[in-house]
C-alpha cells in the first residue's frame, strides 16, 4: 500500500466527520509517529510532511554519515557506503535525509496503522459529541425514535447521535412508535469507555420548567421567574412563579385565557395536572397557596422541625390531600415543610402517634403519607379505599380501625 492510498482511504473519514484541517494533520502525525516508534525505537529523527487537502504524505528519516563499521545507532547513523548509495558525494559527518515508504514499515504495521487511524477518528468524534451534549445538559432536545426496548427507547437526532430515554425517565403514559419525534431534557452525559452515553428525561421537574421557558414568552424574557417546580410525572405538578413587575400577574400570564397558554404543556406531559402558584416569602401564605384548591382555616409553623400543622374544615380535607395523596405531598415538596392536616373541631381527636405502643411506626407512616394523621381521619375513611391508597393489607387496616374505635368507645 502506497502512502497516497492510505491517505485516500482516510479521507473518507475526514469528509464524513467534517474534521478540520489542523485536527486532521495532528491525528495523522500522531498515528504515524507511533508507528515509527514501534519500527525504529524512536521518532525523534523523522520529519513527517502532510498535506491533507491533496492527500500527500512524506516521511523523511535523518541520519549522520559515519565511517564503515562504526555505526552504533542504526536509526541515527548510516555508514559511508550506504550513504553513497543514496548520493555518491556524501562525506563523513554530513546529514542524510532518506524518504521512508509505508511499505518499508511492513504489511502488519500498515494494517495496524490504518486501524489506529480509524480508532483515533472515532475517539475524536466521540470527544466532540461529548463536549457538544455536555453543554446541552438541562436543555430541551428533540430526537426521533429509532428503536424501542423493554427498559429504554433509543433515539437518533438529525446528526445520527444516539440518545437514550430510559423507562424510569419517561412519563408513565408515554407511548412511542418508531419515527415519532420526542422532546425531553438532556439530563446527563457521560463517557463510558470512549463512547458518550447521552441520557434524556421527560420525568425530571426541569423538563417542565424548560417547557415554561419555551412556551410562555414572559418566562423566556425573564419578566416571570419560575421559582420551583415539583411533580409526580404524568399525574400532578406544582409550579411556583414570581414577577418583579407588579403590573404582571405571573399566574394569569402562565395559564392564559381559559388555560390557552398552559394547554400545550399539559398535553406534552400526558395531561399532567399543573397547579401554577404565586410565590411569596410569607411561609404561611405560601403553604396556603400550595395546598390549593383546599381552603385553609389556619396554620401553625414549627420552623425548627420544618413542620406545618394545617387546620381545615372537614369538607376541605380531601381536597388538601388530593387523589392518592398527591396534592399534600407536592405541597410539602414545594414549600419544604412536612404538612400535617387537622380538621376543625378535632379537639376530641387523637393523633395517630399516640397509638405507637399498639400500632407499628411504619403502619402509622403509611397513613400519614396520604394525609391521615389522627384517629378520626382514619375512621372516616372507607376500608376498601384505604387498601387502594396505602401499601397496607386489608387485614392490617381492619386491626388498626379496631384499635382506634376502642379509644373512642372508652
Amino acid at each position: 500500500m502506497e502512502n497516497l492510498a492510505l491517505i485516500d482511504s482516510f479521507s473518507e473519514f475526514k469528509d464524513d466527520k467534517l474534521i478540520d484541517r489542523v485536527t486532521l494533520m495532528a491525528i495523522l502525525e500522531d498515528v504515524f509517529r507511533n508507528a515509527l516508534k514501534k519500527k525504529y525505537g524512536s521518532d525523534d529523527n523523522f520529519d513527517i510532511i502532510i498535506n491533507p487537502d491533496k492527500g500527500d504524505l512524506e516521511i523523511w528519516r535523518n541520519r549522520v554519515v559515519v565511517a564503515d563499521g562504526e555505526v552504533e545507532e542504526p536509526n541515527e547513523e548510516i555508514s559511508l557506503t550506504e550513504a553513497r548509495k543514496i548520493e555518491a558525494d556524501f562525506e563523513i559527518g554530513e546529514d542524510v535525509s532518506e524518504e521512508v515508504k509505508l511499505i518499508d514499515l511492513g504489511r502488519r504495521s500498515i494494517l495496524a496503522l490504518r486501524q489506529n487511524l480509524i480508532s483515533k477518528i472515532h475517539e475524536h468524534d466521540n470527544t466532540n459529541i461529548y463536549k457538544q451534549f455536555k453543554e446541552l445538559e438541562g436543555e430541551i432536545y428533540t430526537a426521533e425514535v429509532h428503536h424501542i426496548r423493554h427498559r429504554a427507547v433509543i433515539l437518533l437526532d438529525d446528526e445520527g447521535n444516539e440518545i437514550i430515554l430510559p423507562k424510569d425517565k419517561q412519563i408513565p403514559s408515554d407511548f412511542f412508535r418508531k419515527g415519532d419525534n420526542v422532546r425531553g431534557i438532556i439530563e446527563s452525559v457521560e463517557l463510558k469507555g470512549n463512547k458518550p452515553a447521552i441520557i434524556m428525561s421527560r420525568a425530571n421537574p426541569l423538563f417542565l420548567e424548560k417547557l415554561f421557558e419555551q412556551e410562555i414568552p414572559e418566562v423566556f424574557d425573564g419578566l416571570i421567574t419560575v421559582k420551583k417546580v415539583v411533580r409526580i410525572p404524568g399525574e400532578k405538578a406544582k409550579v411556583a412563579v414570581d414577577s418583579y413587575d407588579d403590573r404582571i400577574d405571573p399566574v394569569g400570564a402562565c395559564v392564559g385565557m381559559k388555560g390557552s397558554r398552559i394547554h400545550g404543556i399539559v398535553r406534552e406531559l400526558g395531561n399532567e395536572n399543573i397547579d401554577v402558584i404565586n410565590y411569596t416569602n410569607n411561609l404561611q401564605l405560601f403553604i396556603t397557596r400550595a395546598l390549593s384548591p383546599a381552603k385553609v382555616t389556619s396554620i401553625k409553623l414549627n420552623e425548627e422541625t420544618k413542620r406545618a400543622e394545617v387546620i381545615l374544615r372537614p369538607e376541605e380535607v380531601s381536597k388538601a390531600i388530593g387523589r392518592g395523596g398527591h396534592n399534600i405531598r407536592l405541597a410539602g415538596q414545594l414549600t419544604g415543610y412536612e404538612i400535617d392536616v387537622l380538621r376543625e373541631g378535632a379537639e376530641e381527636d387523637v393523633e395517630l402517634r399516640e397509638f405507637s405502643d399498639e400500632i407499628e411506626g411504619w403502619i402509622i407512616d403509611e397513613f400519614r403519607k396520604i394525609g391521615l394523621d389522627t384517629a378520626k381521619s382514619v375512621l372516616e375513611q372507607d376500608i376498601h379505599d384505604l387498601v387502594k391508597r396505602t401499601d397496607l393489607e386489608e387485614e392490617t387496616i381492619a386491626e388498626v380501625i379496631n384499635i382506634l374505635k376502642e379509644e373512642f368507645e372508652e
